[in-house]
């Protein structure tokens, strides 16, 4: 049987990752996009080590920094009097840190191919920066941040190693479904994991087909439609 509950939680999760960093990725990925400020390499590679570093070793760190005596856990529990580690909080904070460079990377491409002529013309038009950017770069990069959006929600409906080690598995609350599906082998219910897995595997599938029809979309930018 398919436990709804923890695919709920993992959708919530993803849900919430992918909002988070659609507002939190642009930014950075615009600045990184545009920018030829030395210190580019250094910010890129910290964006991209979640791919690298072993998620585990992520989610050791993570653990350390969220728990009582760590910044984080003493922040929040004086913010809010609760722990952060083993709650969806602190599931949420992992998520974002370690989906990060799944939303960054393809937005920076997709703005880096923006002809830059045509931002010129824009400031030229009386265009803010802001403006431009909601008028003009995020049409011409709609591609790329559905792209970014939809592997975000991809990856993060999907984690095990940083989830299991910074959340364990709290049914309601941490116990996503992956950790359903690990628990469940533990428990040699195997017929309990396929059943729980088949979602990730329709849902893996479907990113994988998306992504790529969403290959070279782009929108008109505002400023030339009639």
């Amino acid at each position: 049987m398919i436990d709804w509950e923890a695919v709920w939680l993992s959708v919530r999760l993803a849900a919430a990752t992918t909002v988070i960093l659609v507002m939190l990725g642009m930014p950075i990925a615009y600045w990184l996009a545009r920018t030829r400020r030395p210190w580019r390499p250094f910010v890129e590679a910290l964006v991209a080590l979640p791919l690298i570093l072993p998620p585990t070793v992520l989610g050791f760190y993570l653990l350390v920094a969220m728990g009582p005596e760590g910044p984080l856990g003493a922040l929040w529990a004086g913010a809010t009097g609760g722990r952060l580690a083993f709650s969806f909080e602190g599931l949420l904070v992992a998520s974002v840190i370690y989906s990060m460079p799944f939303a960054v990377q393809p937005f920076s491409v997709a703005f880096a191919a923006v002809d830059r002529s045509l931002l010129e013309v824009a400031w030229t038009l009386g265009r803010s920066g802001p403006a431009t950017f909601l008028r003009v770069v995020m049409p011409m990069s709609a591609g790329g941040i559905l792209t970014g959006m939809v592997l975000t929600f991809a990856h993060t409906l999907g984690e095990f190693g940083v989830v299991l080690m910074v959340g364990g598995s709290v049914p309601g609350e941490t116990r996503t479904v992956s950790i359903a599906i690990y628990d469940r082998v533990q428990a040699l219910d195997y017929a309990g994991a396929a059943a729980t897995a088949l979602p990730l595997l329709f849902a893996s599938f479907a990113v994988l087909a998306l992504t790529y029809g969403l290959r070279g979309l782009t929108v008109v930018p505002w400023p030339a439609r009639r």
